[in-house]
């Protein structure tokens, strides 16, 4: 599976440091949408769907989560801990998010409105729409 991470550009000096996000300069859709978690329990699991339109860019603002994505060829983790640092996350990649550090704040930028109809919440219907068969192994991450 390719893991597309996006480098971000830093802007700081002593008094500390800023990035911007910006369309079609390091963020490579329209951004309609911007959420955050935080707060997330260690032992809890997020995410656990797909969607079949939306794209988005992951940004751990602060602390650490790790991703277990899937795009039909199987698993595969990322870890996310660097808030220079953005995982695109394109339409139809299973997600799940896990191992969150107590301090981590997870921003999220999202090309759609939120819209239920998108998630595809059911592993199984996942590999079926997108036409693989789970092979059981932890792919290889290409670029993660």
């Amino acid at each position: 599976m390719d893991i597309e991470r996006i480098q971000l550009q830093q802007h700081g000096d002593n008094r500390g440091m800023l990035i911007a996000l910006e369309k079609d300069r390091n963020v490579p859709f329209e951004i309609r949408r911007v959420y955050y978690l935080f707060a997330t329990k260690c032992d809890v699991h997020r995410g656990m769907h797909a969607h079949r339109n939306l794209n988005q860019l992951a940004v751990t603002v602060r602390g650490s989560v790790t991703f277990l994505l899937d795009d039909g060829s199987g698993p595969c983790e990322v870890v996310l801990n660097d808030p220079s640092q953005g995982l695109l996350l394109r339409r139809m990649v299973w997600r799940e998010m896990y191992d969150f550090t107590e301090d981590c704040v997870l921003m999220v930028l999202a090309d759609q409105l939120y819209d239920p109809a998108d998630y595809i919440t059911d592993y199984a219907l996942f590999l079926h729409e997108v036409g693989h068969a789970y092979q059981g192994d932890m792919a290889a991450c290409q670029g993660g």
